[in-house]
C-alpha cells in the first residue's frame, strides 16, 4: 500500500492548462503573476519538472511544486492524491509477449468500439496487439512499443475514454522510439510520418506506411532519419498546432539536409481546428486520401521557377521595400541585405538600431522579416539568458544539454537583452566557432543552483532594436549601428502610410500580398534559401584592396573590422543576384558589380561607424552643435582663446528649432554628451562664469590630423570650397 500523487502532466490537462514538453520539462505561460500578459506569440516562461512537478518562472521567479499549485487554484490534497490501492508497477513490469498478450486478450469490446471509431480497424487492432491495463492506478488503453531489434520495451498508454480522450503517457526514462520499426524494415514506394500514434494505426488501416515517434512532435530522430534511406515518396503530417507545425519542418528539414529530394508537406485544413490530426480529418470531416496527398500535399521544398528572375539592382529594391518603409533608404536596404546574410556560410551581418523611442528602430527590421519565410524569423522581447535558452533549445540527452541551432535563421531582439545574454552571445556574433560549448546556473527548487549545458550552433544574423544609446564597446565592434530617419518628411510620409493602412487594413494587406514585385521578391528570397549557398568567392581581391586603401589612407585597428563588414556587404549583393553570376555548385563567383554597390553603401554610412556611434547621435552632432557653435562664434576669427562653448539649453534650443521637438535634458546629458566625446569629436569644459555647468566646444581643427578622412578631417569645423576652414 502506498500513497501518491497524481504527475504534473496529468493535472495540468485535468485544469485545461496547455504546455508544451521538450527536454523532460513541460513548459507553459505563467500561472501566477501574469508575468507573461506583455509576452509575444509563443513565448513561455513557466517550465515544470516532469518527474518531480517542481515548477520555477523564469520571467517573475515563482518556483514551488505540485502542492503548492494546487493550493494556488484552490484544491484540496484529496485532488492531487491517488487512492491507496495496490497495483501492479509498469516501470518494474517486465515487458515481453505474454505481458503483451495479456492485456491484448483484457481488451473490452467497449474499447474496441471506440478504436473502431477512430478509422482503427480489427484487423490491425489485432496485429498491433492494442490492449487495456491497470498502471498507476489507472485504467489505460495499451499500445506495445517495439524496439528496433523486435523487442518489447514499453507500452505507450492512452487514457480509457471512458475517463477523458486526451492523456497519453510513458514510462520515466524509456529511449524514444519510432512506432513501428517494422513499416522501416519493408521496401515501401511511400510513407507517411505523423504525430500520434493512433494516427499511425488509422494510416496503416487504410492501408498507408506510416510511421511516428513515441515521444511527442519534437523527438523525431537524426539517426532515424538515416534508418529511413531514400528512394521512397516521403508525407510529413503533424497535428494542426505550433508544437505540429514546428515538428514538422523540423522534421523534412532533416530529411532533406540527407540528400531525400521526394518529400511532402501536408498541412491539414483549418476545419479539423487548432490541434486537430490526421483522426479529425478523416473522422470528423469525412477528408479523403486523394486530397490528404493531392490538395493538402505540397512539394518540399517549393519548385520555384527561377527564369522569372531578373538582375535586380540596388535602386530597384529599394523602391519595392518602399511599399512598406518609407524613406529610409539606407537603413532598409542594409537591413534587408542583413537578413539575407543568413543564408551565406559565415558572412552574416550583425546590426544595432539605436535611437529613442517611437522612432520606428523596430519597424525596418520586423517589416523586412515579412518577406522572409516564417519559420526562419526569431524575434524576441526581453529576454534572460536561462529563458532565450530554454525557449529556443532542444535537450539532447548525449550531450546532456540544450542545442540552440540558429544557423540560417534572423535573429531579431525588439529590446536591448540582458546583459548576460550578450555576453553569451559575443562569440557567435564574432564568428569565433561553428559550435559553441557555453555554461549557465538555473535555479531548482531541490537542487538549488545547478550547472547546464547549453551548445550554440550557428551563425544567425542578428538586429538589436534598442532605446538605449550607449553600447558596450564590445557590442559595438561586432554591430553596424544604424538610426531610423527622424526628418519632418519622413514623418510625414510615414503618417500618410499608417492613415491608407489603418483605414482598410483587409485591402491594404490584399494590395500587398498581390503586388507582382514584392511577391516575386518574397519568391525570390525563398529561391535563394533553396539554392544553399555553400560559399561565396571573391575572384578579384585587388579591386577591394584598391577602394579601401584609396579611402583609408592611415590604417588604424577598426579598419580590420571594417572590412569584415564591406565583405559580407559585397557577398550579400552576390547572393541576390546568384542566377547571374558564375557558379560552381554552391559556391558562386563575386563580380564587380558586387563590389561597387557595397563601397556605395559603406561610404554612406561609413563617417558614424568610425566613430563607434549610431547615426542618431553624430547626425547630432552634424545638425545641431556644430551649427549652434558656429552661429555663436560667429564673429570672433581664428582667435581661440575667444571661442564660447554651448550650454545645454543652448544645444536644446537649436534641437527645438532645428526639429521641432525636445531634447530631454537627461538624454543629453548622461547619453549623447558623453559618447560625443568619447568619440573625441567635443570636449567639455568648466564654464569661467558659473562653475556648476558644462561648456561643450567641437573639437578644433588644431588637435586633429588633416590626413584623416570622412568626418574626422576637420572635426566639428567645415571647410568652404576653396579649403579654408570656417
Amino acid at each position: 500500500m502506498s500513497l501518491e500523487t497524481i504527475t504534473i502532466k496529468e493535472y495540468l490537462s485535468k485544469k485545461g492548462i496547455i504546455f508544451i514538453e521538450r527536454g523532460g520539462e513541460l513548459i507553459t505561460q505563467c500561472l501566477f503573476n501574469g508575468c507573461d500578459n506583455d509576452s509575444r506569440g509563443s513565448e513561455r516562461h513557466l517550465y515544470f519538472s516532469a518527474n518531480t512537478g517542481q515548477y520555477d518562472c523564469k520571467k517573475c521567479g515563482t518556483s514551488g511544486n505540485l502542492i503548492t499549485l494546487a493550493k494556488h487554484f484552490g484544491d484540496d490534497s484529496k485532488d492531487i492524491v491517488l487512492c491507496p490501492i495496490k497495483r501492479p508497477n509498469h516501470k518494474k513490469a517486465k515487458f515481453n509477449q505474454d505481458l503483451v498478450e495479456k492485456c491484448h486478450q483484457a481488451l473490452p469490446e467497449q474499447i474496441r468500439r471506440y478504436l473502431n471509431a477512430r478509422g482503427i480497424t480489427d484487423a490491425v487492432i489485432g496485429v498491433c496487439k492494442l490492449g487495456l491495463g491497470e498502471f498507476y492506478g489507472k485504467s489505460w488503453i495499451t499500445i506495445p512499443i517495439k524496439d528496433n531489434n523486435g523487442n518489447f520495451v514499453f507500452f505507450k498508454l492512452r487514457q480509457d475514454p471512458n475517463k477523458g480522450n486526451d492523456k497519453m503517457t510513458y514510462p520515466k526514462g524509456v529511449e524514444a522510439q519510432i512506432y513501428d520499426w517494422e513499416v522501416l524494415q519493408n521496401i515501401e514506394k511511400m510513407l507517411v510520418i505523423c504525430e500520434g500514434e493512433l494516427d499511425r494505426l488509422l494510416l496503416i488501416s487504410k492501408g498507408i506506411p506510416a510511421i511516428s515517434s513515441t515521444h511527442g512532435a519534437m523527438t523525431f530522430k537524426q539517426e532515424w532519419v538515416e534508418k529511413i534511406g531514400k528512394g521512397r515518396k516521403i508525407y510529413i503530417c503533424y497535428d494542426n498546432d505550433e508544437a505540429g507545425r514546428n515538428g514538422s519542418r523540423r522534421v523534412v528539414d532533416m530529411l532533406f539536409e540527407t540528400g531525400n529530394n521526394d518529400l511532402y508537406l501536408i498541412t491539414l485544413p483549418d476545419e479539423v481546428g487548432e490541434g486537430g490530426d490526421i483522426t479529425d480529418y478523416f473522422v470528423k470531416l469525412k477528408g479523403s486520401t486523394e486530397d490528404l496527398f493531392g490538395k493538402y500535399a505540397k512539394e518540399y521544398p517549393e519548385k520555384i521557377d527561377t527564369s522569372q528572375f531578373k538582375p535586380l539592382s540596388t535602386q530597384k529594391l529599394i523602391e519595392i521595400l518602399g511599399l512598406t518603409i518609407k524613406k529610409d533608404e539606407e537603413n532598409k536596404l542594409i537591413t534587408f541585405l542583413c537578413e539575407l546574410s543568413a543564408y551565406t556560410e559565415n558572412s552574416q551581418l550583425n546590426i544595432s538600431f539605436n535611437a529613442p523611442s517611437s522612432t520606428g528602430k523596430s519597424y525596418i527590421p520586423t517589416e523586412i522579416a515579412q518577406l522572409f519565410p516564417e519559420e526562419d524569423i526569431i524575434e524576441v522581447g526581453y529576454c534572460s539568458p536561462t529563458a532565450f535558452f530554454h525557449d529556443a533549445g532542444k535537450y539532447e540527452k548525449e550531450k546532456e544539454g540544450y542545442t540552440v541551432d540558429l544557423s540560417r535563421k534572423i535573429l531579431i531582439f525588439l529590446d536591448q537583452p540582458h546583459t548576460l545574454l550578450l555576453q553569451h552571445l559575443r562569440p557567435l556574433l564574432s564568428h569565433d566557432k561553428k559550435e559553441i560549448r557555453i555554461k549557465i546556473t538555473d535555479k531548482s527548487q531541490k537542487a538549488g543552483l545547478r550547472t547546464k549545458n547549453i551548445y550554440l550552433r550557428g551563425f544567425p544574423s542578428v538586429i538589436f532594436c534598442t532605446a538605449g544609446l550607449k553600447l558596450d564597446e564590445q557590442e559595438t565592434t561586432r554591430f553596424l549601428l544604424l538610426s531610423p530617419e527622424t526628418n519632418r518628411e519622413k514623418i510625414r510620409e510615414a503618417i500618410y502610410q499608417k492613415i491608407r493602412k489603418e483605414a482598410d487594413s483587409l485591402t491594404f494587406q490584399q494590395f500587398l500580398e498581390n503586388e507582382p514585385e514584392r511577391k516575386l521578391l518574397k519568391e525570390r528570397i525563398r529561391a535563394i534559401k533553396q539554392a544553399k549557398i555553400r560559399d561565396i568567392k571573391i575572384s578579384s581581391p585587388e579591386k577591394i584592396e584598391k577602394a579601401f586603401f584609396t579611402v583609408n589612407k592611415i590604417l588604424k585597428p577598426r579598419h580590420q573590422r571594417d572590412i569584415g563588414r564591406i565583405l559580407s556587404l559585397i557577398k550579400a549583393f552576390a547572393l541576390l543576384n546568384l542566377w547571374f553570376r558564375e557558379r560552381s555548385g554552391s559556391t558562386i563567383i563575386v563580380n564587380e558589380d558586387d563590389i561597387n554597390e557595397a563601397f556605395k553603401v559603406w561610404h554612406i554610412i561609413s563617417e558614424s561607424q568610425e566613430f563607434n556611434l549610431p547615426p542618431y547621435i553624430y547626425q547630432i552632432y552634424q545638425d545641431i552643435i556644430t551649427p549652434a557653435w558656429r552661429e555663436k562664434n560667429l564673429d570672433r576669427g581664428n582667435n581661440t582663446a575667444e571661442w564660447l562653448g554651448l550650454t545645454r539649453r543652448e544645444v536644446t534650443q537649436k534641437h527645438i528649432q532645428e526639429y521641432g521637438r525636445v531634447l530631454a535634458d537627461w538624454l543629453l546629458r548622461m547619453q549623447i554628451i558623453p559618447m560625443l566625446e568619447n568619440a573625441g569629436l567635443i570636449m567639455q569644459e568648466r564654464d569661467p562664469d558659473d562653475k556648476r555647468k558644462m561648456l561643450v566646444y567641437p573639437t578644433t581643427p588644431l588637435t586633429i590630423s588633416t590626413q584623416q578622412n570622412n568626418s574626422e578631417q576637420y572635426g566639428g569645423v567645415d571647410i568652404n570650397k576653396e579649403g579654408n576652414h570656417e
